[in-house]
């Protein structure tokens, strides 16, 4: 079963924005359609099976303009002038692994989506993003902080503090494009979404089957405010007809939906930090048989700890398929470096599946075992 996706990415985009230069925050969504060509990714992970992961401890890459490896790269493009470009803090600033943690479902699964506006444009149906930014600043909700952070600094990334949860990135659309387009497999599969964000990608694989989807992002703020409600604005139940008692079929209906949204897990934390919790929380931990994760390499920082998590959580006969762009500016990430990083260490193979050439080069990457 293939799950169809008919939208275009502008239209989806349109109510993700960047925050505003002038710190204020727009409401209207029709102001907020730009996705910034060079910011986005996430921390995180987590993974164990019964074999001991061994995290390196010189996690941050040291890396280079990327000159002759990727022609069109910026080679003046050093960590510092990409922080100047991109409004990236500086990495030394910020807290080193956000402990990772899981959030569970509520019993009631409809309390998620309360003082949420949901989108019902064609395709995956998803919470207003700037919806839920308002109300996390009026409410002045305790814990991350990440919208008032977010605002203030100019940025929708602020590394090691907010990773972009909180927008939808373009790639991710080209992803989902290519599950129809290529008639992508779920049914049966264990499948992460790896730096999730909105969850799109998991929900994809939910309505096509997959056995048990796991969810993760960087901020916690994320999972509860975004994820969890899209997850749960997505699940849908047949009617079952009107020949039975409206009592019945309630709670027909909600025993249903508690059953499959058990197929669903939720976490958040740094990378390292998600392959530990998952990795220590069973006797023996599953592989997956499908990693998706869209817009994660933007930061070379990032490409030692994602490569460890791929390779302690990936099934031996598994695959990763992630969509980024070509180059992201400035901070010298991007597609043609991360995979020159995979090659370098002969475990993986890289295999690119599509470039969507609109302006800056975007790639879909399939990796395998070697």
């Amino acid at each position: 079963m293939t799950f169809q996706f008919n939208f275009t990415i502008e239209n989806h985009l349109e109510n993700e924005s960047t925050p505003p230069g002038d710190g204020a925050l727009a409401l209207d969504s029709s102001e907020e359609s730009s996705v910034s060509e060079s910011k986005k990714g996430r921390h995180r992970n987590r993974r164990r099976s019964t074999e001991k992961l061994e995290w390196p401890q010189d996690h941050l890459l040291e890396h280079k303009p990327v000159g002759s490896a990727a022609p069109s790269q910026d080679t003046d493009g050093s960590v510092s002038a990409a922080n100047s470009s991109r409004n990236l803090e500086p990495h030394e600033n910020h807290p080193c692994m956000r402990v990772a943690k899981e959030h569970p479902m509520p019993e009631d699964s409809t309390k998620v989506l309360e003082n949420k506006v949901v989108e019902t444009l064609p395709g995956p149906q998803h919470v207003n993003v700037s919806v839920v930014k308002t109300v996390l600043l009026k409410e002045n909700v305790p814990g991350e902080n990440i919208v008032s952070q977010s605002i203030s600094s100019h940025s929708d990334l602020i590394s090691g503090v907010y990773e972009g949860g909180l927008k939808i990135w373009e790639c991710t659309f080209d992803l989902l494009a290519y599950f129809t387009k290529a008639q992508v497999k779920f049914a049966g599969k264990k499948v992460l979404d790896l730096g999730c964000g909105s969850g799109l990608l998991g929900i994809a694989a939910f309505k096509g089957g997959a056995r048990e989807i796991h969810f993760q992002d960087y901020n916690s703020t994320v999972i509860d405010e975004v994820t969890l409600p899209n997850v749960v604005a997505n699940f849908t139940v047949e009617d079952e007809g009107n020949d039975v008692n409206e009592p019945d079929v309630k709670r027909q209906r909600k025993s249903k939906i508690a059953q499959e949204l058990c197929k669903c897990r939720f976490f958040s934390g740094e990378w390292s930090e998600f392959c530990k919790l998952v990795l220590s929380s069973e006797n023996f931990f599953e592989k997956y048989d499908l990693i998706l994760t869209s817009e994660t390499i933007y930061n070379p920082d990032y490409y030692s700890t994602l490569h460890q998590t791929f390779l302690g959580l990936l099934d031996k006969n598994g695959r990763v398929l992630l969509a980024s762009k070509a180059h992201y500016f400035g901070v010298g990430g991007g597609t043609y470096l991360f995979q020159k990083f995979v090659e370098e260490r002969n475990v993986f193979e890289t295999r690119t599946l599509e470039i969507i050439d609109e302006g800056l080069k975007r790639f879909l990457i399939e990796m395998t075992f070697k």
